[in-house]
């Protein structure tokens, strides 16, 4: 039998890629080419998306449940999972069960579809998700400025002018908050139409190589100097008014005097950014024709991750560059209703047992799970369910997490691997490989730069009696709620209450019908097919079950758009989004003007460490998902610890050597790389490394082990509006290691 063609969305990281994927008669991968008619990406493919036939034929994927380590059937592994769960919940309440959620699941259909439902289910508080490891500060920012934590203003990057970019290095990402497949191609299209891309970071990253202008930062400080931008605009008039913002924003006199002190003078000796330099650069924004400032991780996971978050946006309002073309805007997903009942975003609803942290976004910071699971008494957590995540790495001083996971009274991990995190499981339930999975970007195309959507259909059949990830995660939301059964009842509730609530919704395309007639029009795929078409029929492209015939469904995008729908560049939306209760943007919510205080305090008592550590993000690499990729893992050791020559040469460390970094959570040794691309006083490591504990069967990665950052990152130091963890401005002490 000849090779064949199939097409589907890379799951690999944000940036959306359409890919070609050849396969032989065994189903077997044998070739990833970029798809060139994918209308998004047109081709482009990355390091990671080529290796996407070797993640799926992985011999270290697992295959079938493990019970204790033991390989078992799926009907033994669901009865395992629902007494054993039952009896924790028995004995303990429901609250002595924990979700947490990884990264990859939001890279899925299944994940964001079924994980609310799951949680719903088991009607515990204690939520933990990768977000307070990575952009809860965003969601916050968004939710008190906007009304929804999940309206976040991307920048219009194929049509801007002017780019500010603090603590974002998409050439090793491929983007984050901001889907935009070939981000360094349109990095340099800003740069050949006689714009002006602008890099605020540590490090002289890949992207700061290809700006225009890097300017180096001191590590967790770019609130100062986000805040000294603001005070510029404000003590030199350079703010905007544009008409479509006239009377739609909140708090402008409010900010003006919280920027007061803020005086570029005044910050240049934290930040380490010239008082000149930080003028410039307002100046420059604000004479933009079309300009937009995003941040990203590396601003979200620092002590002040909120106020960089807020302030990032605070700039784009005052520019004038919010809602308009080539500024920040609001993508508009195919798949989200054109009708939303919202209510005010708040947080704090619950808190954590042992710190009194608050909730945020129907979560907990990640950064005190390992207190709720060490600390007796009622409320304990006694049993947890993850989902797609590796916590044991991924976590602030993740070994002080690792060590809790070996104390829980039973543990169920949804995870195609036996890694760091479910070699404490007491069952392992895997989901399908890729090329068997179908692909929808629920949580993507809504950071998107352009509006599109694709699906990709399973390119290789499940094998008889194997569950879809989607079923799997359906069956473990039943066996939570103590029903268990058919995972298809599950969508079917979901399906009905869906187009109940919508029919009787104002502004409803389907209002005033009769939701079973509705019923009966879905897609006749699987539950989670319907349930997808549901979704697109009711979004804003959608059909309206039948009221706009040229409309999109499922069927549609599946036979005549196989390679994915370009659905137009962004638009302004602020109506459609902004949902405050005072229906303006609030541009300076009084937790934010209360959390500045901070900042001031910092300013008067500055504390300046002799040396602080940040992350690092390699192309090669995604979190700890992909490092038993053998093609992403060959060549020189990539998991060194990079210090400026200066530094190197106080401590008496050369290229190779081996140095010993601690903190007050424990400490590491690494093979130091000195190289000026950090400035002096920084150091860096990668995130997501540390593959040498027994008990994994990650062969790649054991080989390959490098040293886990997060032994020296701290549970105790988060941003305290969004609970997020610190991983950047970490104080460290390096020395080098005995010999």
């Amino acid at each position: 039998m000849a090779d064949r063609t199939a097409f589907r969305t890379c799951p690999l990281c944000e940036a959306l890629c359409g890919l070609e994927l050849t396969l032989d008669d065994n189903g077997t991968i044998t070739r990833v080419r970029g798809d060139a008619k994918d209308p998004f990406s047109k081709g482009f493919i990355c390091p990671k998306g080529a290796t996407l036939g070797s993640l799926d034929g992985d011999p270290d994927r697992l295959a079938e449940p493990l019970i204790k380590g033991e390989a078992a059937t799926w009907d033994e592994a669901f009865e395992t999972v629902k007494r054993e769960l039952s009896a924790v919940i028995e004995r303990y309440g429901r609250d002595s069960v924990a979700v947490y959620v990884g990264n990859p699941t939001a890279h899925s259909l299944a994940g964001p579809l079924y994980v609310g439902a799951l949680a719903k289910a088991l009607g515990t508080r204690n939520l933990y998700t990768a977000s307070t490891a990575d952009q809860m500060p965003k969601h916050v920012s968004s939710g008190h400025m906007f009304g929804d934590p999940l309206t976040i203003p991307v920048p219009d990057l194929d049509r801007t002018d002017h780019l500010l970019m603090l603590g974002a290095n998409p050439l090793e990402s491929n983007g984050s908050l901001c889907s935009a497949p070939d981000f360094p191609g349109r990095l340099k299209a800003i740069r050949a139409r006689g714009g002006k891309v602008v890099v605020v970071d540590p490090r002289r990253t890949r992207t700061a190589a290809l700006a225009d202008e890097h300017l180096f930062i001191r590590p967790g400080t770019d609130a100062f100097l986000l805040m000294a931008l603001v005070h510029t605009l404000f003590a030199e008039e350079l703010t905007s008014s544009p008409e479509h913002l006239e009377g739609r924003v909140n708090g402008l006199d409010d900010l003006r005097a919280l920027a007061v002190d803020f005086a570029p003078e005044r910050v240049a000796d934290v930040t380490g950014v010239p008082a000149e330099t930080v003028r410039r650069t307002a100046r420059e924004l604000a004479a933009a024709g079309r300009a937009a400032v995003y941040g990203r991780i590396g601003t979200c996971t620092q002590a002040y991750g909120t106020l960089n978050s807020w302030l990032v946006d605070v700039l784009n309002v005052l520019t004038g560059n919010l809602d308009r073309p080539g500024g920040a805007m609001f993508p508009r997903p195919a798949h989200a209703p054109v009708y939303r009942r919202r209510k005010p975003f708040t947080t704090g609803r619950w808190r954590s047992r042992v710190r009194e942290l608050p909730e945020v976004n129907g979560e907990l910071p990640v950064a005190t799970l390992a207190d709720e699971i060490e600390t007796p008494g009622e409320g304990q957590v006694r049993a947890l369910i993850t989902i797609g995540g590796n916590p044991a790495l991924s976590a602030p001083n993740a070994e002080r997490l690792d060590r809790a996971l070996a104390g829980l009274e039973f543990m169920v991990s949804v995870d195609p691997y036996l890694n760091e995190t479910t070699r404490h499981a007491h069952v392992v339930l895997p989901p399908p490989r890729p090329a068997q999975t179908p692909h929808y970007d629920i949580a993507l195309t809504g950071l998107a730069v352009r509006n599109y959507a694709r699906f990709s259909p399973p390119v290789v059949p499940l094998p008889e009696g194997r569950p879809s990830e989607a079923e799997l995660l359906a069956r473990l939301a039943l066996i939570a709620s103590g029903t268990d059964g058919d995972p298809a009842a599950l969508d079917e509730l979901i399906i009905n209450t869906t187009l109940a609530k919508a029919t009787a919704a104002e502004g409803s395309p389907v209002h005033g019908r009769d939701p079973e007639e509705l019923r009966g029009m879905l897609d006749g795929g699987t539950p989670t097919e319907q349930r997808l078409d549901m979704m697109l029929r009711l979004g804003p492209y959608g059909d309206g079950f039948g009221s706009d015939p040229s409309g999109l469904t499922l069927t549609r995008l599946r036979t005549e758009h196989p390679h994915g729908i370009d659905l137009g560049a962004l638009e302004p939306r602020l109506d459609e989004v902004l949902c405050t209760t005072s229906g303006r943007i609030e541009l300076c919510p009084p937790t934010f003007a209360a959390d500045v205080d901070r900042l001031h305090s910092a300013l008067r008592a500055p504390e300046r460490p002799e040396m602080v550590l940040i992350g690092r993000r390699h192309l090669r690499s995604n979190n700890s998902w992909l490092h038993n990729v053998p093609e992403l893992v060959r060549g020189s050791n990539t998991c060194t610890l990079q210090l400026n020559p200066d530094d190197a040469d106080r401590l008496g460390v050369r290229a190779g050597d081996s140095v010993r970094v601690s903190s007050r959570t424990g400490a590491i040794e690494a093979v130091a790389e000195p190289t000026d691309t950090v400035m002096p006083g920084v150091v860096s490591l990668p995130h997501g490394w540390g593959h040498d504990r027994p008990g994994t069967r990650t062969r790649v990665a054991h080989r390959h082990a490098g040293v886990n950052v997060n032994a020296v990152t701290d549970e105790q130091e988060i941003d305290p509006l969004s609970g997020n963890a610190v991983f950047n401005g970490v104080p460290v002490t390096v020395e080098p290691a005995t010999r």
